[in-house]
């Protein structure tokens, strides 16, 4: 697939300022955008750096280093000898570079200086970084986000610089989107929160997250020890979410397993026959699904139930020490996008909402299963023997 025009494209083209500042919501075409621009410019220019940051290497190569190789080789620009697959750095023929850097990269952040900075999803990345990234950088600047809340760019930029650009972009900003895209993006019209982000591509209100103060680690450390999967199940319209729960140094680790949608049961079950063991606690709605995965000789149990279990199960992991691996992109992203619904006057009222809310569903099946209760009437009694800190 060649990559064509957009109004997206058009608008960040007309962009000549030092900083160009680019919100927007799901699916406008921001960031394949502003890619597009980025190679024309390397194959244009001589001798210049170009760097694409964003916060970590996983979240790079399942974001803009896909979307770069995608549009190389679907117009035929790609030449293998000349990517660098270690160091992630393209050297084009006119001898200017496109480089990718995380930014939990700290000795890539305060290194060599560049022409032309893009900074994906800006607002997962530090204003220190931002900082020490911009100090080093010659010409323009790109910074692209969705505004789930405000954070160091409408606080410091935004208010205290006159040379930038600035523009809100949406989905309509795509011609070429996906009709059936398009449906399920407006489909969410009466999501308040989500359509003022992710529809209208507007500022969203911090107060509105469920879970905050989470930490992103490298890894999970040897010492950790598995105590349980949670699994919440999808298939066509929602992906099946399978997230590992890790104890150690007092609080617990969170790891993606999957997040993928059209998974049968007989999938899910090769998922978990393919990593360590432990009890999976699984959607207490579908015991169907639970029987036939258990036939495969796995561990799983349905999920607590009762009246304000799922209340009970979020505040249970609101008082945890959480933290989540760098590789676990769904599950970042669903925790900082989970959000309490809210009423028409916009009051925030305790039910999560649904979109960003499959892989927080799992965890919580996974912790509420791990909460000491005396009360566990709703839960099987051959998994009481796994209520504070056991492990399979």
């Amino acid at each position: 697939m060649r990559y064509k025009t957009t109004t997206a494209l058009k608008k960040i083209l007309r962009m000549k300022r030092r900083l160009r500042i680019i919100q927007g919501g799901t699916r406008a075409g921001k960031t394949i955008a502003i890619i597009l621009i980025l190679i024309d410019l390397a194959q244009t220019q001589k001798g210049k750096i170009i760097s694409v940051v964003s916060e970590s290497m996983p979240h790079l190569k399942r974001g803009a280093i896909r979307d770069f190789l995608d549009i190389m080789k679907n117009h035929g620009y790609f030449k293998d000898k000349d990517w660098n697959k270690t160091d992630r750095i393209y050297t084009f023929s006119t001898g200017t570079i496109i480089e990718f850097i995380g930014a939990d990269q700290p000795q890539k952040v305060r290194g060599h200086k560049r022409d032309v900075l893009f900074i994906n999803e800006c607002n997962n990345v530090s204003y220190e970084i931002y900082t020490q990234l911009a100090i080093r950088t010659t010409g323009f600047i790109y910074l692209d986000y969705n505004p789930v809340s405000e954070f160091w760019v409408n606080v410091e930029l935004l208010t205290n610089s006159k040379n930038y650009n600035f523009e809100i972009f949406t989905y309509k900003d795509n011609e070429f989107l996906d009709k059936q895209v398009i449906k399920e993006i407006e489909s969410r019209k009466g999501n308040k929160n989500f359509w003022k982000v992710y529809g209208l591509g507007l500022l969203g209100e911090a107060e509105g997250r469920i879970h905050t103060g989470w930490k992103i680690v490298d890894s999970i450390p040897h010492e950790a020890r598995l105590e349980r999967y949670g699994l919440d199940f999808g298939y066509s319209n929602d992906p099946t979410a399978i997230v590992a729960i890790y104890y150690y140094n007092g609080g617990y680790i969170l790891d993606e397993v999957t997040f993928l949608k059209s998974l049968s049961n007989k999938h899910i079950a090769d998922i978990l026959l393919n990593v360590p063991k432990a009890l999976t606690i699984a959607d207490k709605a579908e015991p169907k699904s639970i029987d036939e995965i258990g036939g495969y000789g796995l561990s799983v149990q349905a999920s607590r139930g009762g009246q304000g279990s799922v209340l009970q199960g979020i505040q249970y992991v609101q008082d945890q020490q959480i933290s989540v691996t760098k590789r676990s992109l769904n599950v970042l992203k669903e925790y900082r996008n989970y959000l309490w619904e809210t009423d028409r006057d916009g009051k925030i009222i305790n039910v999560p909402e649904h979109t960003f809310s499959h892989s927080m569903d799992a965890i919580r099946y996974g912790m509420e299963s791990l909460r000491p209760s005396d009360d566990d009437e709703d839960f099987p009694d051959d998994t009481k023997k796994f209520a504070v800190g056991g492990f399979y």
